[in-house]
């Protein structure tokens, strides 16, 4: 049986993924149509489209409208993609495999997949200058949320400090921590401020939706290390246990698998404490605890 909830989760991807395709460059016969090609490869490969949403629904909870959003929530989904694009290259993660597709540069090449990637990178900002529904002052603190999330700070900055673990055996938990809050948490606090920043929020509510992202993030990070070990090739769409091939730390090579799961666990309850405190929230609390027990 359909669900409130699996009914208003496939309604804001199908939003968010029309939005996408009416925001992307349209001309199949430019020169550099191969370019679009790869990026769309990318972009259609699947996924959940979390970090949209959660800009979306925090952008409703606030009182915001969806066109105030919606290119700044799709601008996110972009450059995750060129993130993933990036750390499946051979130089970097080395997965061929994407949500149960070749990864870019296998579909394509190399530099055609370096280029789809920087141009994922680039194309959001462009996409909030651009928003019709969106004033001036929110336009720039829209692109400095992203900027950062992006940036040393976040999602190459964690990336580098991932490359580096991988030859370490001196890597604590408070360091992992760390290179999580970066690579993947940044990107989801950014996601979940940017939200209310369209909206206009008060401070209270920006700092709420901020502890609660950064606890959101490690345990979507968490349970992606379990899933690495529990999970098969068919759910997961790549192949598992190609942590422990790279030799990266994790929380399970660290902790355990039993220990990592609390971990996710608690700090689940954590951030569904946090949105206890928000109005309207019930459609984020039903996607925080289904995403601690997803299976991909």
């Amino acid at each position: 049986m359909t669900t409130t909830f699996d009914l208003q989760m496939r309604n804001n991807i199908a939003l968010i993924e029309q939005t996408i395709e009416q925001l992307l460059p349209a001309d199949p016969n430019a020169p550099q149509h191969t370019l679009l090609a790869a990026m769309k490869h990318s972009l259609s490969a699947g996924g959940k489209r979390i970090r949209p949403m959660l800009a979306l629904e925090f952008c409703r909870l606030c009182g915001g409208t969806d066109e105030t959003v919606l290119p700044a929530a799709c601008a996110l989904e972009l450059l995750h993609t060129a993130t993933l694009i990036h750390d499946d290259m051979p130089e970097m993660d080395n997965d061929d495999l994407r949500r149960g597709k070749p990864s870019c540069h296998v579909a394509f090449n190399l530099p055609t997949a370096l280029l789809a990637g920087d141009t994922l990178l680039i194309m959001p900002f462009e996409w909030i200058a651009a928003a019709k529904d969106t004033d001036a002052e929110r336009k720039v603190a829209l692109s400095l949320e992203l900027a950062k999330a992006a940036g040393f700070y976040g999602a190459c900055g964690g990336q580098q400090i991932d490359l580096e673990n991988e030859t370490r055996s001196d890597v604590t938990i408070d360091g992992l921590k760390q290179m999580y809050a970066y690579k993947t948490g940044a990107l989801i606090i950014a996601a979940c401020r940017m939200g209310c920043i369209a909206a206009g929020a008060d401070a209270e509510t920006l700092e709420i939706a901020t502890q609660y992202a950064a606890r959101l993030g490690l345990a979507f990070q968490i349970v992606d290390d379990i899933l690495d070990v529990t999970s098969t090739e068919e759910q997961l769409g790549k192949p598992i246990g190609s942590d422990a091939q790279q030799n990266k730390n994790t929380f399970v090579s660290l902790y355990g698998l039993e220990q990592a799961k609390q971990e996710a666990a608690m700090l689940t309850g954590e951030a569904l404490d946090l949105l206890a405190k928000l109005p309207r929230s019930e459609f984020l609390t039903a996607l925080t605890e289904m995403l601690l027990c997803r299976q991909s």
